[in-house]
């Protein structure tokens, strides 16, 4: 599977922005699919994560009530709606796609494949 981000950029602190992850390849609507980010200096971090038919989803503590994941299986997308931006979500996004049993995984090792990332920059 290929996964493209796209979406990111620079925006002030308090805005919204909605980045995107197109997937071509393997049946994509028999994966959970997850968002990661990387701030400069620090490890990728666990972002949000959506089930296979999109019923399920959790949010990082760090992002609940401002970000919001969906997909759509007939376009082959997941989306990340940011809002009420901060800073410190300034971060390369990755989005990434999981074949592991357990479906929503929150552990960057099970996760398959991953796309180029997208960045992110939230100005103060």
């Amino acid at each position: 599977v290929q996964l493209q981000a796209s979406g990111g950029g620079l925006v002030q602190a308090g805005g919204s922005l909605r980045i995107s992850c197109a997937a071509s390849g393997r049946p994509f609507g028999s994966s959970a699919m997850g968002w990661f980010r990387q701030a400069p200096g620090k490890e990728r971090e666990f972002v949000a994560a959506i089930s296979w038919s999109g019923s399920s989803a959790r949010l990082a503590d760090s992002v609940k009530g401002r970000f919001t994941i969906s997909r759509d299986n007939a376009k082959n997308t997941v989306d990340l709606q940011m809002d009420s931006l901060k800073p410190e979500d300034t971060a390369v996004y990755y989005c990434a796609v999981t074949s592991h049993p357990a479906g929503i995984t929150t552990t960057r090792e099970r996760y398959d494949a991953w796309g180029q990332g997208t960045l992110v920059t939230v100005s103060s």
